[in-house]
């Protein structure tokens, strides 16, 4: 899964002259029709700006925004309850067409870009026939066709080829989108030649590389909430590290297992046994769990409430964790000191609370200071906490695709990735 073409390997005479489908990630923070957050319409600017270097005839982008039937029907049942006037149109401008996207693009890439009316039909099939040399246009959110998501594989092979019919070649750069099977990012790939964009050619490189041939030491950090939801990602990476740290909410729920007082801290009572089988298949590979020895803790979840430091076992009742406590941290650090190769994924503590962010930013700042590492960022709130900590350009690979990076560490084959070309 890891050995695909990418836009690079494509012969210049290939897209010169010739109409390319890109599939990006220009799923962003939208308030009031107003982009909050353009980070990922950054990062596809590289495999944007190589394209139209090679002079394509056209360049047609699509993308998803949102999820359009799940989020108006959250807005109308709210809208019902508050006894206000729900305006559907209104709300769809203000979160989900990509309006306001192409233009944004537009001044990024000094070009102009046009917006067409839907994803696939007549009329955008129109507008693509004819398109003029140099022309790019957005179509508009994938997501207002049943079809892109629709669990019915016959009706996204026939978004797909829809799709299909505007271009000569379809390039894959949205990595967060690559562990789902949808008409825009894998079935159109079965009528076209398929290879990766800039973005995703570097995500496949580099989380490739930690699930086949990390440089060593490799070190593992997980954090966040739940364990449930990292079961997998635990039980693989223990197939391939040499350290493992467990932070954030989910270490409560290792604690329990070992018998130790966690008080009121967030704790899966469910994935105790699972954690004990953790725990269990590491001594066995005689591969070091990292867990907290001491917590910053508090009696209510409030960024003010009053807090304690305290160590491991000794949390009271009505008392949570919020943090890990300076000799966590400690210990962390010299756990990652002598690494090679750092995968992190999940936050060590409540860092969204100035308060309770010691822990979180400690780690990114140690992991900066790494000499000669691969240090790789996994995604979701990981990415909000090295960008809070000030030191994002000191890590090696920021993922780009919180769920896709975690199923591709679990293990998985990304659908996205897997109908793309192979080297």
């Amino acid at each position: 899964m890891f050995s695909k073409k990418s836009i690079k390997d494509i012969p210049v005479s290939d897209i010169n002259g010739k109409r390319i489908l890109v599939r990006v990630d220009f799923n962003v923070p939208m308030k009031d029709g107003v982009i909050q957050d353009d980070t990922r319409i950054q990062a596809a600017l590289p495999t944007l700006e190589y394209i139209l270097a090679q002079q394509p005839k056209t360049l047609i982008l699509m993308s998803h925004l949102g999820d359009p039937k799940k989020d108006t029907q959250k807005a109308k049942e709210k809208a019902l309850q508050a006894g206000v006037t729900f305006d559907e149109e209104k709300y769809l401008n203000s979160k989900h067409r990509m309006a306001p996207i192409a233009a944004h693009l537009g001044q990024l890439l000094k070009r102009s870009v046009k917006l067409a009316p839907a994803a696939i039909g007549a009329p955008t099939l129109a507008i693509v026939n004819h398109l003029i040399e140099g022309d790019i246009l957005m179509l508009e959110n994938t997501r207002f066709h049943t079809e892109e998501t629709s669990k019915d594989a016959a009706e996204r092979e026939k978004m797909g080829k829809a799709l299909a019919e505007y271009a000569d070649l379809f390039v894959n750069d949205a990595f967060g989108t690559a562990h789902r099977a949808h008409a825009s990012t894998e079935a159109v790939a079965h009528f076209l030649p398929a290879v990766a964009g800039l973005l995703m050619e570097k995500e496949i490189q580099y989380l490739g590389k930690v699930m086949e041939d990390p440089d060593r030491p490799f070190v593992a950090i997980i954090g966040g909430a739940k364990v449930s939801s990292k079961i997998a990602v635990l039980e693989n990476l223990l197939l391939k590290v040499d350290r493992l740290i467990v932070g954030g909410g989910m270490a409560y729920t290792f604690l329990k297992a070992k018998g130790l007082a966690i008080g009121d801290s967030l704790v899966e009572d469910d994935m105790l046994d699972k954690a004990r089988e953790i725990l269990q298949i590491a001594y066995e590979k005689h591969i070091y769990i990292y867990l907290p020895i001491d917590h910053v803790v508090t009696n209510e979840f409030s960024p003010d409430a009053e807090s304690r430091h305290v160590a491991r076992g000794n949390i009271d009742d009505g008392w949570m964790g919020m943090d890990i406590g300076p000799l966590t941290i400690e210990k962390f650090i010299g756990a990652i000191k002598g690494a090679k190769t750092v995968f992190w994924n999940g936050p060590l503590g409540v860092f969204e609370f100035e308060r309770f962010s010691k822990g979180t930013m400690g780690i990114a700042k140690a992991l900066a200071e790494l000499p000669d590492a691969t240090t790789i960022i996994g995604g979701g709130d990981s990415v909000s906490a090295v960008n809070k900590s000030g030191v994002a350009d000191k890590m090696t690979h920021i993922s780009t695709g919180g769920g896709a990076s975690l199923e591709l560490i679990e293990g998985k084959v990304l659908p996205g990735i897997a109908a793309l070309l192979e080297k």
